[in-house]
């Protein structure tokens, strides 16, 4: 049988029983440590637009072609990277996103969630359920964030590029979805580099904007905001920590990503918005949602993640509106940004 009639036949065949669905579960490792393999290599860079021999892949990412093709075989079972007849490989949609250079990469996602620190905290996942605590702290002897900048600073600079592409692309959904028409000022909080605020200040060009992280956040804030940019005379830097203080004055808070931490912490940032921005400010609060059907096997893994290095959680949409209105804010309507975000738009009452 022929590689394209196996895969038709692969396509029209039922789904797979029960044991052999859970033995292709519990190899889950094997297809993230194949995707980090591919990333790690280059192929997706490498293949062209039309099919190619593994021999002529393989010399170009310099590995064994025997091997390549088996690492190959495996990714295309899941739909990254497709085999021909001839035994030549093509791209596919997914294994595009590996590419570096396509608009919707996901290649340094893809790094982040398989680095090394993950292959140690994932085997611990049930002493995090029992205490519901991260396990990072004993495995490292160091929070995560000081544990990365301090022992692992490659691990560092892949999540500095992973979230810059993460933000990136979901900063133009978030300036296609927001109506600020009648707002002069825009606030975003904890928001790294500032890809939200520069987004919609390009989409309203009179209006204002200011960008508050932590000092070595905002160093390196995204090229438009900064001296010399083409956004920077309508936008103030602020270094700072949200937990503690919001210094600052706008129509409109963007707070996006970063109410993930114990209830403590959220409550504090959204306590200080609102003392910040007063009665009638508006407060836009983006997250994943665990609830959310579309997205629920990426956002239940995400959450579990969050268990293990930081000890956060993701949101229902119960919890998210329970924290909300909690901190004293007016849900008044909540809209997905794309297939994994989730906006709630809110007010300060007076």
């Amino acid at each position: 049988m022929t590689t394209t009639m196996q895969t038709a036949a692969t396509a029209e065949a039922p789904a797979p029983p029960p044991s052999m669905r859970l033995r292709e579960l519990v190899f889950g490792a094997a297809c993230a440590a194949a995707l980090r393999a591919a990333a790690r290599l280059g192929v997706a860079d490498a293949l062209g637009e039309g099919p190619t021999r593994v021999e002529d892949l393989a010399a170009t990412v310099g590995t064994e072609a025997r091997t390549l093709r088996r690492l190959l075989r495996a990714l295309s079972c899941y739909g990254v990277f497709a085999e021909q007849e001839d035994g030549t490989f093509t791209h596919t949609e997914m294994s595009r996103l590996l590419r570096e250079d396509d608009p919707n990469s996901l290649r340094n996602i893809s790094l982040w969630c398989t680095e090394p620190w993950t292959w140690e905290a994932w085997p611990r996942l049930d002493e995090a359920v029992r205490s519901g605590r991260n396990v990072v702290q004993e495995l490292y002897g160091k929070e995560f964030f000081v544990y990365l900048n301090e022992d692992a600073p490659e691990s560092a600079d892949v999540f500095n590029r992973a979230m810059t592409t993460s933000s990136t692309q979901s900063a133009r959904d978030v300036a296609e979805l927001l109506d600020l028409s009648g707002s002069s000022s825009v606030a975003d909080i904890g928001g790294g580099q500032g890809h939200v605020v520069a987004s919609l200040l390009e989409k309203y060009p009179s209006m204002r904007g200011t960008l508050l992280d932590l000092p070595r956040v905002v160093e390196k804030a995204d090229p438009r905001l900064r001296p010399g940019g083409s956004l920077a005379d309508r936008v103030t830097i602020v270094p700072g920590d949200c937990r503690e203080t919001v210094p600052v004055g706008a129509d409109v808070y963007v707070i996006k990503n970063i109410l993930e931490w114990d209830d403590d912490s959220t409550s504090r940032t959204l306590r200080n918005v609102i003392e910040a921005g007063g009665p009638g400010a508006r407060v836009v609060v983006i997250e994943n949602l665990v609830d959310d059907t579309p997205s629920m096997r990426f956002s239940t893994a995400m959450d579990l993640l969050l268990l293990l290095n930081v000890g956060g959680a993701k949101h229902t949409t119960g919890s998210m509106v329970d924290r909300l209105t909690g901190a004293g804010l007016v849900v008044d309507s909540i809209r997905p940004v794309n297939a994994y975000l989730h906006a709630f738009d809110c007010t300060v009452p007076a």
